[in-house]
């Protein structure tokens, strides 16, 4: 029975293109129809569709192919859970045109470095985020959600309900909000 290719793409965001990531597949021999996909979601989340697809598809004797390391995953310990279970398996792993051999001690050590560097530049990126959104914030560009209510609607609903004639449900039906949404602005309000 001829060995057959399992391609898996990967990008983040709905705003990244997954074309260049197919025609690198393609290129490496896997049939576009073989080709399984996750748009918009990250490295770091092993509850991805499209790996799960690409996973079950594979069989004994079988390849993965990966266009680099961090489409398939973002921490060494997922690269390495992965990498563990196809091998069981019996199925290969290509990362791009390199065939990953858990038996050869120097591709472990190239497999776990490429996994350090997937995990590291995953860090960065949170990293930066968070320092983005924090020069945001100090500069009044980002507030967080908003409060459904205006300052004066909250303090009449705290008013409302500090009478005792009103029950969550009909102070969520007369300001047309939410019950969870009742409770955090009675909640703001006794926090002030």
């Amino acid at each position: 029975m001829p060995k057959t290719l399992i391609g898996y793409a990967r990008c983040s965001t709905d705003k990244q293109d997954l074309t260049a990531q197919r025609e690198a597949l393609v290129d490496l021999g896997v049939a576009a129809e073989r080709i399984y996909v996750d748009h918009g979601l990250t490295g770091t989340n092993r509850a991805r569709p499209g790996l799960n697809q690409a996973l079950a598809a594979v069989r004994k004797g079988d390849t993965l192919v990966v266009p680099k390391l961090d489409r398939l995953a973002r921490s060494v310990p997922d690269a390495r859970s992965i990498a563990d279970e196809l091998a069981a398996r019996g199925v290969t792993l290509a990362l791009g045109q390199s065939r990953y051999d858990p038996t050869d001690p120097m591709g472990k050590m190239f497999f776990n470095i490429l996994a350090t560097f997937a995990e590291f530049e995953s860090d960065l990126i949170r990293l930066r985020t968070r320092e983005g959104m924090k020069i945001a914030r100090a500069k009044g560009k980002l507030r967080g959600k908003q409060p459904k209510l205006s300052d004066k609607q909250q303090k009449e609903l705290g008013r409302m309900h500090g009478t005792g004639q009103y029950t969550i449900s009909d102070l969520a039906e007369l300001f047309s909000i939410s019950r969870p949404t009742v409770y955090r602005t009675l909640l703001r309000s006794a926090q002030a």
